[in-house]
């Protein structure tokens, strides 16, 4: 498996921006695809975005397209959510997950972080 650290959550006003990290280690990054995923207190897990192993795909729940961006860097064993214009519902411990394959089911994700905390003020 491989070992996920997340980074770069904190406090935004709404209409904001944060740019949150998911650095990789122990196996090959370039093997996984990945995905992140968010959870606030009561509520399942929800998939947020994910990106395919050559980052050529990506996927989005629809409560976030157009204001998140997923990418990844393979020399820097990194992925990252950048995220604007935020709202307060997405406020969430934000997680970042490693999958053999480019689907958004969290089921499928092996690997995972433990967590940033974002939080968005109104």
């Amino acid at each position: 498996q491989v070992q996920l650290v997340e980074s770069g959550g904190g406090l935004v006003q709404a209409g904001g921006s944060l740019r949150l990290s998911c650095a990789a280690s122990g196996r090959t990054f370039s093997d996984y695809a990945m995905g992140w995923f968010r959870q606030t207190p009561g509520k399942e897990r929800e998939f947020v975005a994910v990106i395919s192993r050559n980052g050529a795909f990506t996927n989005y729940a629809d409560s976030v397209k157009g204001r998140f961006t997923i990418s990844r860097d393979d020399a820097k064993n990194t992925v990252y959510l950048q995220m604007n214009n935020l709202i307060p519902e997405d406020t969430a411990n934000y997680y970042c997950a490693a999958a053999q394959k480019f689907t958004s089911r969290s089921a499928d994700f092996a690997s995972w972080g433990q967590g940033t905390q974002v939080t968005v003020s109104s």
